[in-house]
């Protein structure tokens, strides 16, 4: 299979995908319409299974002419509550709803594979399985797992994905063996103090002095305790108390994110809990602590990336594959999948100033490059041969 050739014949229908679900975005586990497409259009490709999991999440499985190995080809679905003001001429016609991340085109870019593996099924040496996943932006992949999507699956030996990046330039792939997308996790801190007048603070435990020194504490944390070489950053991004300004509330609500580029989370947590309940010991406070996963730590297996270095090489040349400075804080929760299979991540470049399509992903102004489309196909399906190949 000559597979730019066919990558090329189907790049229009599936811009036209994609923009489809760009004018139709669905937020998490109400992706309705864009899992019913979906849906449809595998079954219309006469794939040996096409399978719902987590309500609005789609399995296909296409099982090749040839007895092999099981790889898992993953996309998210889902939108961001969001109004978008990019100019499109097929910007969301869903008030507050829009793609302002890229999962259009992963999804768009994965019916596109699936097409052509399916008019070539006899030349596959394995079984190709096709996940496309609600929810990525709250730990959607968590759900499918538990709900039992890898059985569902066949228990695939390896697992890809990809994302398009704004921040690179088009026709670059990016990727580096291990860590790739930092861990993150949510924090609720509820502190407790004791409400009263505020001409009169000496009769009250103020929860907001507490919240200064959990700040405080934190930013120290940051700055002093942490090497350069572990990349980790804990940030506070919501905080609620009070509701007059002559009154020292009861308590306190705090949010925010740890992320660690690392595997060494755990101990930061631990950390993270004792800097708080000490801040607010000192204050006279007590406090709540909750943490919740956002996503585990995204690590490439080092095999697959090798394959992958040497399948993005025939696709952008090897100059442009970008190996240096691509591990980024922010997450994915792919990271569930690689935790337990084999897994290999990379970013597809879609940056273009003159097309205004290095606006960072969730900004109301996110375009996406559609030229990025068919370079992120022809990668995802040289790596899908090159592994089932080495492995037959």
């Amino acid at each position: 299979m000559d597979i730019r050739k066919e990558v090329g014949a189907v790049e229009q229908e599936v811009i036209q995908l994609r923009r489809d679900f760009h004018r139709h975005p669905e937020l998490r586990f109400r992706e309705f319409r864009t899992a019913g497409i979906i849906r449809d259009y595998l079954e219309a490709l006469n794939l040996d299974e096409v399978l719902s999991c987590s309500g609005t999440g789609v399995i296909g499985i296409l099982r090749g002419g040839i007895s092999g190995k099981t790889v898992m080809l993953r996309a998210d679905i889902d939108a961001l509550p969001l109004t978008e003001d990019s100019g499109e001429p097929f910007s969301s016609e869903t008030p507050g709803v829009a793609h302002a991340c890229g999962h259009d085109g992963h999804t768009a870019m994965l019916l596109g594979e699936a097409k052509i593996w399916a008019a070539h099924r006899d030349e596959i040496p394995g079984t190709l399985v096709f996940l496309f996943q609600p929810n990525e932006e709250d730990a959607g992949a968590q759900v499918m797992i538990d709900d039992g999507a890898l059985k569902m699956a066949g228990n695939p030996e390896a697992v890809f994905g990809c994302h398009l990046k704004h921040n690179s330039p088009i026709g670059t792939i990016s990727m580096v063996p291990g860590p790739m997308m930092a861990s993150s996790y949510y924090f609720k801190v509820r502190i407790n103090g004791k409400g009263g007048h505020g001409g009169y603070p000496h009769l009250c435990i103020s929860p907001i002095s507490a919240a200064a020194h959990v700040i405080s504490a934190i930013d120290t944390f940051n700055s002093l305790e942490q090497s350069v070489f572990r990349p980790t950053v804990i940030t506070t991004g919501m905080i609620h108390a009070g509701e007059k300004d002559i009154v020292v509330p009861d308590s306190l609500e705090m949010q925010g994110s740890i992320r660690c580029l690392h595997f060494e989370h755990e101990k930061v947590h631990a950390r993270f809990r004792e800097l708080v309940a000490k801040s607010c010991d000192l204050c006279r406070c007590t406090c709540n602590i909750e943490l919740k996963c956002g996503n585990s730590l995204l690590a490439n297996d080092e095999g697959l990336f090798e394959m992958a270095k040497k399948a993005a090489g025939e696709v952008v040349g090897s100059e442009r594959v970008l190996t240096r400075d691509v591990a980024v804080m922010g997450g994915d929760d792919f990271a569930e999948f690689s935790l337990r299979i084999p897994g290999m991540y990379y970013f597809v470049g879609m940056g273009d100033p003159a097309k205004g399509t290095d606006v960072p992903n969730h900004n109301a102004k996110f375009r996406l490059n559609e030229d990025a489309l068919a370079i992120g196909m022809e990668m995802q399906m040289r790596l899908v041969t090159d592994y089932l190949n080495m492995q037959a």
